[in-house]
């Protein structure tokens, strides 16, 4: 696995490059987040981890504007507290969000989260077309349409509506979701489940006007029927 390590803290980054690459990741560093930008357009990485102070360009700026063409899953590293940069970060498209400091391991589980999860879900459902209510998902190429209209989600957003579209109808908790999509168990007050729905619908709102995920308070998430 191809992974790219946007932080201007070298010697954070050394670490880090000397600690995934010993669980078999190739690791590619860049230290300012223009040259980051630069070669996370260039290659294709399977993770990209992105820290929010960055020279050049800040991190916000480098998931927007690589949002533009690329889907590549991106991890934001945050600072402690810091729920602003969390909330915007998810809402410019980041997958996840780790805040510093942080546990290598805790790091090396959201990585590993991520890839086995795009992994799964291609081998499991290669041939499989999914649609209900005028939302269509092909999981092996990870593609989506509302009212035959494509949308663009990210990795962490397409496994979320695959969830609720096999549970169409079903109440799916943010329990199940974080624990089945992100691969770790709800964490009190985070926001991540919220935002990630929130971005889906406002994409789908783009072609469908009826709502289509509803909010059951105190429970989760269901996808509606007709």
């Amino acid at each position: 696995m191809n992974v790219l390590l946007i932080d201007d803290d070298i010697e954070l980054s050394e670490l880090l490059t000397e600690y995934l690459s010993s669980h078999e990741f190739n690791i590619t560093a860049c230290h300012r987040g223009d040259t980051g930008l630069e070669q996370a357009l260039a290659q294709n990485y399977d993770v990209v981890l992105l820290d929010v102070m960055l020279p050049g360009l800040d991190g916000f700026e480098v998931l927007k504007q690589l949002r533009q063409s690329k889907l590549t899953p991106v991890i934001m590293l945050t600072a402690k507290g810091e729920d602003f940069d969390r909330i915007f970060g998810l809402e410019l498209g980041a997958d996840d969000y780790l805040a510093k400091p942080f546990n290598h391991r805790e790091l090396l589980a959201r990585v590993k989260a991520i890839t086995r999860r795009i992994e799964n879900i291609q081998q499991m459902h290669s041939n499989a077309i999914i649609e209900e209510n005028g939302i269509r998902l092909t999981p092996h190429t990870r593609e989506a349409f509302a009212a035959e209209q494509k949308i663009e989600l990210t990795g962490t957003e397409f496994e979320i509506l695959f969830l609720l579209l096999n549970n169409q109808g079903e109440i799916v908790s943010k329990e199940t979701i974080s624990e089945q999509v992100l691969g770790r168990k709800l964490a009190a007050f985070d926001r991540s489940i919220d935002m990630h729905v929130s971005n889906i619908r406002k994409k789908i709102a783009e072609h469908i006007e009826q709502e289509k995920i509803k909010t059951v308070r105190g429970a989760g998430y269901i996808l509606l029927g007709n």
